[in-house]
C-alpha cells in the first residue's frame, strides 16, 4: 500500500491504495515513517503522492474505531518527525483529495503542489476528534489567524481557496504534477547550493514541534476520555454503511 520508485535522483513515495481514498492504516502510517527515514538519505529529495482521486482520506476510521486515540495520534506524529528529520526537501505532490490527518501532514513539507483537483478538508473539529501531526503550531505558521476558523469549521477548500490561503504554493495541471515536484527538488539541490543548512535553518524547530505534539496528545486523551471522539468515529462509520 506504499510503494517507493525513484527518478532523477529524487525518491518518490506513493500512496497506493485507491480503492479506499488511500485511508491511512496504522500499518501504513508506520511505513511512511520508515520510508521517509529509509529514502531520505541517498537522494536529492523525497516526492509524496497518492493515487486515483485522493491524496489521503487520512485516518482510516473504520480501523480506527475502538482503537486508542492516542497511539493513533502518535503513529501520525512520527510521520510529520520523520519529514522534519530529513536533510533533503521533502514535497507534497497533493494530487486529489487531502483530508485530515494527511491534510495536516502536508503543512511539515518543504513545498506543497497541487493540481485543480486538489482539496483540503479538516473535518476533525465536528467528528469530536483533535488535530494532530504538529497542526498546531504548523498551520498558524503558515496561514496565521485563520487557522483557527479553518479548524473550527471543518473547512473544506478547493484548490484554489488552498492557494489562497497558503496551504498549497503552487498549482498545476495533473500531468505535470509529479514532473514540477521532481523539478523543485532538482533546482534546489543544484551543486554548490546551501539547501541542507537553509532546511535545517528554516524549517519548524523541532523543539518547538515537540511540544506541539506533547499538546496533541494530551488533547486526543481529553476527547478520548469525554467519549466525543469514538461518538463522532461511530457516526462516520454508520453513516458510510447505510
Amino acid at each position: 500500500m506504499i510503494e517507493v520508485t525513484e527518478r532523477d535522483e529524487v525518491a518518490i513515495v506513493t500512496l497506493a491504495r485507491p480503492e479506499k481514498l488511500n485511508a491511512l492504516t496504522a500499518g501504513m502510517r508506520r511505513d511512511l515513517a520508515s520510508a521517509i527515514r529509509a529514502c531520505g538519505e541517498d537522494v536529492r529529495g523525497v516526492v509524496v503522492t497518492g493515487t486515483g482521486r485522493a491524496f489521503s482520506a487520512g485516518e482510516d476510521i473504520h480501523e480506527a474505531a475502538g482503537k486508542s486515540l492516542v497511539e493513533e495520534v502518535e503513529l501520525f506524529h512520527d510521520m510529520t518527525r520523520a519529514v522534519l528529520e530529513t536533510r533533503v526537501p521533502v514535497v507534497a505532490a497533493v494530487n486529489g483529495l487531502a483530508v485530515g490527518g494527511a491534510a495536516e501532514w502536508t503543512l511539515c513539507f518543504d513545498t506543497r503542489i497541487g493540481t485543480p483537483a486538489t482539496e483540503y478538508f479538516l473535518p476533525e473539529n465536528h467528528i469530536g476528534l483533535s488535530v494532530s501531526n504538529a497542526a498546531s503550531y504548523l498551520l498558524p505558521r503558515l496561514v496565521g489567524a485563520k487557522a483557527l476558523k479553518l479548524v473550527l469549521d471543518s473547512t473544506r477548500m478547493t484548490a484554489e481557496q488552498a492557494l489562497a490561503t497558503g496551504l498549497l504554493d503552487e498549482i498545476v495541471p495533473p500531468e505535470r504534477l509529479l514532473d514540477a515536484a521532481i523539478d523543485r527538488i532538482r533546482h534546489w539541490t543544484r551543486p554548490g547550493t546551501a539547501t541542507a543548512v537553509h532546511l535545517a535553518l528554516l524549517r519548524p524547530p523541532m523543539d518547538e514541534v515537540e511540544r506541539a505534539f506533547a499538546r496533541e496528545t494530551e488533547a486526543a486523551e481529553q476527547v478520548e476520555k469525554s467519549g466525543i471522539a469514538q461518538e463522532g468515529m461511530s457516526r462516520f462509520v454508520n453513516r458510510a454503511r447505510r
